[in-house]
């Protein structure tokens, strides 16, 4: 390595990761005289901090690499021995820790640690983000066997671990650590999303793999909620549970070193913690002659901060036309578009007119448009109609589209306006597309995939905020009509606040002073009032509907408690405001009123019973209780069965599975009993699906009337099985033909109705391997069948019945009265 001179640099390069030694090189490669300063004592700090052995992808495939230093898919040490190598022609200065940047172009003085003065015509960040990691924030998150990073997954031998985070670093740290069976290490990773919307495919199926096999534990939904010496406490979807941990890995990511940053005098696209420095296309920061690359400029792809390294050495060197490697990419995505070649124009276009993207920098919005599509819409012309399969988000550029409201009525519309998003309900719940939509202009739409539009959320906060703000102010004009509009809420929006109230959490309590409303937007609630000293059961609370209005409109005391029936999230109101609304709106207060009524007269009734209350309630509650624990909280249609009505015919089996090609989806003997009241092992059509969470060909999808389905591009993954926390899910191949039922009446041909047994399908192959891939299989409802679900259909004491959960307790409760 070459000794640093006592000049003036034309470039001073600080940070020796991918992005520094790819402009060092490039540098040195023209001649310029440069200096990279790194402040360990190796080079490339990012790739030699990654744990020993690990495989490192040189994605995305399409994008073309500029660097003087190679770069393709390889092990950590394998790339380190050739950059190490490459190296030997540029001019490093190791142990040279940055302290202090002044100055501007032509004119930076660079002042080190160890007192050295570095004098340059112009400075390259390249320092990154990973020496500011997020820490753990929770009671007892500075426990001393809390680490950031991982080292030499080997070194760990027979410990239960944790570890935390959901991207590529959690992925590879947590597979690294079972590589080797024999070291014994019982491996947690902890998401609190149900889905790795952040990492790349080939972890993710890597991770899938592993659980499958039963060598690691995956808990999705799920957040540390306090940290003890041997053990942790962790928030999931059913309620906390206590995990061991002899160790907690947390890669919770890493935020800009901003104060180091701005003072050097850089100014930032926002305030939030985790927002980059504002810059230019040509990667230059607010100080004339001060550029930032790589993972600090948002970029965290080692191919992208590579390219970056390059392109920046050329521009300083005069060569500013010089167009980004993920040019060509880019102007065919902007082909429908009037001079497609104008990309940073387009760029720049869209980032500023659609408001989610607002946030974005200019080089995040390369990155991101590279996963999306763009249109161009005619007016009139149909964006998607009402039941399309479809979970994207679409993003208003240029022009309007107008929201057929009423299937019936053609002249019934809302129009959505420019910078506005569509679409946000079937990317959060994969629902159908719920309306049509037609461009009311000549518009430019786009069109952003799921997954693409999941990763964009969990990165980036401001796109998040934006999408919750959108999809809240939907929300409330669908739960309370009365022909409100967006201008309506305006005030109470000023007040709404999302909120996560974990299984069993209470959000409201009896007796309680505050008078907030709430809206629920995922999960379920369940309403209880303590009668002679036990909790009544009242209600069931579905997503959709709102609670806590009658100690807004009384002012006074809450009258019952409310609590979450599994994991949930809700929209807080803040009374006051919502008072103020229902005042300006008589309509709304009037069908307020009319819902208040409701519940105060059964208050009253309790209270005016509550001596003679006991038995019939107490039982009610408890069964109320049990249907909960078996996950009717998040169901939109389970099956019940009975047991004083069911005589053990097995005709709903037998009806399934000849309704489906010889698989039943149901095990009527399997699940649990409370009293007479079974719930068998039968789909439960949640709300929000788990086994949709991480489906890769999107096979699985809810049909117009609520059925949740698998079609037919499964790929037999079994993601699905394992996400479902019910066991309703089963991988199977296609059953034989069985002769027919004729055949088999009059000459005992074939096994008969119902799904065949395995020594009948084993002699049918004839010693042969089962044909076909295995599929997911699951209850459908019956979907498309004529007279709805075979099993109560087939049922001939009517012991089977199907229902919501609201029904089935609503109904039930009316027999305590």
């Amino acid at each position: 390595m070459v000794k640093q001179s006592d000049i003036k640099f034309d470039v001073a390069i600080i940070g020796s990761g991918p992005a520094g030694l790819s402009a060092a090189g490039r540098a040195a490669e023209l001649g310029m005289s440069h200096v990279l300063l790194e402040k360990t004592d190796h080079l490339s700090d990012t790739i030699f901090c990654y744990q020993k052995g690990k495989h490192i992808m040189a994605t995305p495939d399409a994008l073309v690499l500029r660097s003087e230093f190679e770069f393709e898919a390889g092990s950590r040490e394998d790339i380190l021995d050739r950059w190490n190598s490459k190296a030997e022609s540029i001019n490093v200065s190791l142990n040279a820790e940055v302290i202090e940047i002044k100055g501007k172009k032509e004119n930076f003085i660079i002042k080190t640690k160890a007192g050295d003065t570095i004098e340059a015509r112009h400075v390259i960040l390249g320092i990154g983000t990973q020496g500011n990691p997020n820490t753990m924030r929770c009671p007892g998150g500075d426990k001393a066997h809390i680490q950031y990073s991982l080292d030499d997954p080997d070194a760990y031998f027979d410990e239960d671990i944790i570890v935390i985070g959901a991207g590529d670093a959690g992925i590879e740290n947590a597979l690294g650590l079972i590589r080797r069976p024999e070291l014994e290490n019982r491996v947690i990773i902890m998401n609190r999303r149900a889905e790795f919307s952040r990492a790349k495919d080939a972890n993710v199926k890597a991770l899938m793999s592993a659980a499958a096999d039963g060598r690691m534990t995956i808990m999705t939904e799920s957040e540390t909620q306090e940290v003890y010496d041997k053990q942790a406490d962790v928030s999931t979807k059913d309620g906390i549970r206590t995990v061991a941990a002899d160790r907690i890995i947390a890669r919770l990511g890493s935020a800009p070193p901003r104060k180091f940053i701005e003072s050097c005098g850089v100014e930032f696209a926002s305030t939030d913690r985790l927002a980059y420095p504002t810059l230019s296309p040509k990667f230059e920061t607010s100080v004339p002659g001060l550029y930032v690359i790589g993972a600090l400029a948002g970029y965290p792809l080692i191919k992208h901060c590579m390219n970056q390294g390059y392109d920046v050495i050329e521009n300083i060197n005069g060569n500013t036309d010089l167009k980004p490697a993920d040019e060509p990419l880019l102007i065919h995505l902007f082909r429908a578009l009037p001079n497609p070649e104008a990309v940073s124009e387009w760029l720049e276009f869209l980032r500023t007119k659609i408001k989610i993207f607002n946030g974005l920098t200019p080089l995040q919005m390369r990155e991101f448009m590279l996963d999306s599509k763009v249109h161009v819409f005619d007016p009139k012309k149909m964006v998607f109609r009402r039941n399309d399969v479809g979970d994207s988000l679409f993003c208003i550029a240029e022009g309007a589209v107008a929201v057929r409201i009423d299937p019936n009525d053609l002249s019934k519309t809302i129009t959505i306006p420019e910078g506005e998003i569509f679409g946000e309900a079937g990317l959060i719940s994969g629902r159908r597309r719920n309306a049509s939509i037609f461009a009311e202009t000549r518009s430019i739409l786009v069109e952003v995939p799921r997954n693409a539009a999941r990763k964009l959320l969990a990165t980036v906060p401001a796109v998040q905020a934006s999408v919750d703000r959108t999809a809240t102010e939907r929300l409330l004009l669908a739960i309370l009509g009365q022909g409100l509009q967006k201008e309506d809420l305006s005030e109470i929006m000023e007040t709404a606040t999302l909120e996560t109230i974990q299984a069993n959490e209470y959000l409201i309590e009896e007796d309680a002073e505050d008078a907030d409303v709430f809206i629920i937007r995922v999960g379920s609630m369940v309403v209880e009032k303590e009668v002679a000293g036990n909790n009544v059961f009242l209600a069931y609370v579905p997503a959709g509907a709102y609670v806590g209005e009658m100690a807004m409109l009384e002012d006074g005391r809450r009258t019952a408690s409310v609590k979450a029936a599994v994991k949930s999230e809700v929209i807080r109101l803040k009374g006051e405001a919502f008072k103020t609304l229902l005042a300006a709106k008589p309509k709304l207060r009037a069908s307020v009123i009319e819902k208040f009524a409701d519940r105060r007269a059964l208050n009253s009734y309790i209270e005016a019973n509550k001596d003679s209350f006991g038995g019939v309630a107490d039982m009610f509650t408890a069964r109320a209780n049990f249907l909960m624990k078996q996950g009717l909280g998040e169901a939109t249609d389970a099956l019940l069965i009975d047991e004083k009505l069911c005589i053990g015919c097995d005709n709903c089996e037998v009806a399934c599975a000849e309704s489906h090609d010889g698989i039943s989806r149901l095990n009527r003997e399997a699940g649990t009993t409370f009293d007479h009241l079974h719930v068998p092992t039968s789909c439960r059509h949640c709300e929000h699906p788990h086994c949709m969470s991480d489906c890769p060909p999107n096979a699985i999808r809810r049909a117009p009337d609520g059925e949740v389905f698998i079609d037919d591009s499964c790929i037999g993954c079994g993601n699905c099985e394992r996400y479902c926390p019910y066991g309703v899910i089963q991988m199977a191949r296609p059953a034989p033909s069985k002769p027919s039922l004729f055949s088999w009446i009059a000459m005992g041909a074939g096994p008969g109705p119902g799904q065949p047994p395995k020594a009948w399908i084993k002699k049918k192959a004839k010693g042969k391997a089962p044909s076909g891939p295995k599929q997911a299989v699951k209850c459908d409802m019956c979907k498309g069948i004529t007279g709805g679900a075979a099993c109560v259909r087939a049922c001939p004491t009517g012991a089977a019945i199907r229902v919501s959960p609201e029904e089935f307790l609503d109904a039930s409760r009316s027999k305590v009265r």
